[in-house]
């Protein structure tokens, strides 16, 4: 369980610290505008982050087993080598995303948008794709 309250990691984030390598398994960072963000090899298993906002945010060699990240928008981030096993993305935004090598084994990507997203090398066994894997968000 993650050592740092939801006040507590605002107050990080204000302050422009680097959150690589940080603990924040079975954190509820839902809604939280984490765009940009160094979460290089954090450890975010199991964490609540539905509806986020994580665009561009480096989240490469990162845990994020059993993570919620339903309906986050995690497009041109960085998640190659990191752990999605177990993840719900469903309905996530992935457009544009470095999976390069992402262990994605179980996880659910029903209707999340992978548009010009890298999966070369990821590991899917038993992933949930759904019908909307590659088609493109209404504007």
């Amino acid at each position: 369980m993650s050592p740092f309250t939801r006040e507590q990691l605002l107050e990080l984030l204000q302050s422009n610290t680097s959150l690589a390598g940080i603990d924040l398994s079975g954190a509820n960072l839902e809604a939280i505008n984490l765009t940009g963000v160094n979460l290089n090899h954090a450890n975010l298993w199991g964490a609540r982050l539905s509806g986020s906002q994580l665009e561009g945010a480096d989240l490469s060699g990162a845990n994020l087993h059993y993570a919620n990240l339903s309906g986050a928008d995690l497009s041109n981030a960085r998640l190659s080598e990191a752990d999605l096993s177990g993840a719900n993305l469903h309905n996530a935004n992935l457009s544009g995303v470095n999976l390069n090598s992402t262990n994605l084994r179980g996880a659910d990507l029903g209707r999340a948008d992978l548009h010009h997203t890298n999966l070369r090398g990821a590991r899917l066994t038993g992933a949930s794709l759904g019908a909307h894997l590659y088609t493109e968000r209404n504007t």
